[in-house]
């Protein structure tokens, strides 16, 4: 019997009232993402991609039309409702890192856990353990002005595995990196996937990244174009 999605947009559009004009950033979204997908979205800006995203996350939800995390519509809910559901199942990755300045790395990796009301031991504990995974345990006191930009999204990763999401949602997670770097970063990812089961979904431009997924979802002006499953494709070298 076919796995249920995890993921799943019926018809989902996104409008912003613009005084009397309507702005359609989505035009009906339909799609679905198995658990342990890895999915990339692609598009020109201003096709959606980041829009889309924010609705995948729980960020936001649709004017219209339908979305489902495990079975569950979470289209109708309230902020309260999403925060709680982003805090336990879903972790962020973004192009501009978003770490705290006045925060070094440990702290920073630590703060999705405060959220979650986890003791300040295992927070500490669980902390250390995912920087050492990403041979960061040499920069733990370090803040995001003291570190390169590759380091800074190490951490990122790291904080956003804290809570030990079902989904890592990466929104051009290596836009601002060169492409050795980006490269190191993406493998981070396709570790998750493969080691960790973890469901991906990383918006991005840049082709050769969408290279590493499994399925590429091209958007134009808010909608599908083209999705294509690519399996034994990948770039995947390890």
């Amino acid at each position: 019997m076919p796995k249920q999605p995890l993921i799943k947009l019926k018809d989902a559009w996104k409008i912003y009232q613009l005084g009397e004009v309507e702005l359609a950033v989505l035009r009906g979204i339909s799609l679905e993402i198995a658990p342990g997908g890895f999915v990339t979205i692609m598009g020109p800006s201003g096709s959606g991609k980041s829009t889309l995203l924010n609705i995948i996350g729980c960020l936001d939800i649709p004017t219209k039309g339908k979305v489902f995390l495990n079975g569950k519509d979470i289209s109708e809910l309230s902020q309260d409702e999403l925060a709680e559901i982003r805090g336990q199942k879903i972790g962020f990755v973004f192009q501009q890192f978003n770490l705290l300045p006045n925060l070094n790395s440990l702290e920073n990796v630590m703060l999705p856990m405060v959220f979650q009301g986890r003791p300040e031991n295992e927070r500490r504990e669980k902390a250390k353990a995912l920087l050492t995974i990403l041979d960061l345990e040499k920069r733990i006191s370090h803040r995001p002005a003291e570190l390169s930009g590759g380091e800074q999204q190490r951490i990122a990763i790291a904080r956003a595995m804290s809570n030990d999401p079902e989904i890592i949602l990466a929104d051009e997670p290596t836009g601002n990196l060169d492409s050795a770097t980006g490269k190191m970063i993406m493998e981070i990812l396709i570790d998750l996937h493969k080691k960790e089961k973890k469901t991906i979904v990383v918006v991005t431009h840049d082709p050769y990244i969408a290279n590493y997924s499994k399925e590429i979802i091209n958007l134009k002006d808010g909608q599908i174009i083209a999705d294509h499953k690519r399996a034994g494709k990948v770039l995947w070298k390890k």
